[in-house]
């Protein structure tokens, strides 16, 4: 019976053994020993070997990629407004040795850091500068959190801003100031196409003008080239007008001419022509018929 006691206790302490001195680190993970309390070295991801109740494997460190989100804190800007901003941050353990001796808490550290330099930063800029200038308030952040966790082991791979929410006054004023922008850009926009608009229908009747006054005035050129070919005198001009007579009189308010003097003797002319005709006529009428010189009198 003690002989079996005796064996149970001997296996037990062999799988402790066994237990304290294999150690198996997973993959993107990494692990201190100490001897005696002292650093030794940092165990590489799979099977290790350690020295059983004399060395001691620290808490494991994941060397991935991290992201922590912190929460929205009070910055002042340069015009004294009060903004909460609250940020994300992209950083890897590369020195698992220094990420566990040079700093306590390497996450909270990275955190106050990151709002001492936010403070910083955003103290120098006006709000407006503020709204638009993430990208440069991200650079400047990552650049100084970078440096700053070097010795603690941790590389910071990227900083950027999640939230800028200014104070509520402060965003009623910018929404008022952007609703005016719209609108005044709206105004403006409809004032330029009413005024090409109207642009557009004053050359449209310019031209119609010109063309309708380069028809009328070859209209004319040809009626006054075919007169001056046919050398008409003033009596066909007179008949011209007497023609035209009748419709000038159509209209209801033309109750009055006024006939050129030119118009007046050609109509004179006319006249004598008629009456000289008619005179003529008559002549030829009294006197006897003049025979024929193949036909003889009786």
């Amino acid at each position: 019976m003690a002989t079996l006691i005796i064996g149970i206790v001997a296996a037990l302490l062999a799988a402790l053994i066994v237990l304290r001195t294999v150690r198996i680190v997973p993959q993107a993970r990494a692990g201190n020993v100490e001897r005696l309390g002292r650093y030794i070295r940092t165990l590489e991801p799979g099977l290790n070997f350690v020295i059983p109740f004399v060395d001691r494997v620290r808490p494991l460190i994941d060397v991935r990629e991290q992201v922590v989100s912190f929460e929205p804190r009070a910055v002042i800007t340069e015009d004294n407004l009060s903004v909460h901003i609250d940020t994300v941050l992209y950083f890897q353990v590369t020195n698992p040795r220094d990420a566990a001796y040079e700093i306590a808490n390497y996450i909270q550290a990275i955190e106050q850091l990151t709002v001492t330099t936010l403070r910083n930063v955003i103290g120098s800029l006006d709000l407006e500068k503020v709204l638009v200038s993430r990208e440069y308030i991200n650079s400047t952040l990552r650049g100084v959190l970078d440096e700053a966790s070097g010795k603690w082991g941790i590389r910071v791979n990227r900083v950027e801003l999640k939230g800028i929410d200014p104070p509520p006054t402060i965003k009623e004023a910018m929404e008022k100031q952007m609703r005016a922008d719209r609108e005044k850009r709206a105004t403006i926009l409809a004032a330029e196409g009413i005024r090409q608009s109207r642009i557009l229908t004053a050359e449209g009747e310019r031209q119609a003008a010109i063309l309708k006054a380069e028809g009328q005035a070859k209209a004319i050129d040809t009626v006054f080239g075919a007169i001056h070919r046919n050398d008409p005198d003033p009596k066909l001009l007179a008949y011209q007008y007497l023609q035209v007579l009748p419709e000038l009189a159509k209209g209801q308010g033309n109750t009055f001419w006024v006939i050129p003097s030119e118009v007046t003797s050609a109509l004179q002319s006319v006249t004598r022509a008629f009456t000289e005709n008619k005179g003529a006529t008559e002549d030829e009428a009294d006197e006897p018929p003049v025979p024929h010189p193949m036909i003889k009198r009786s």
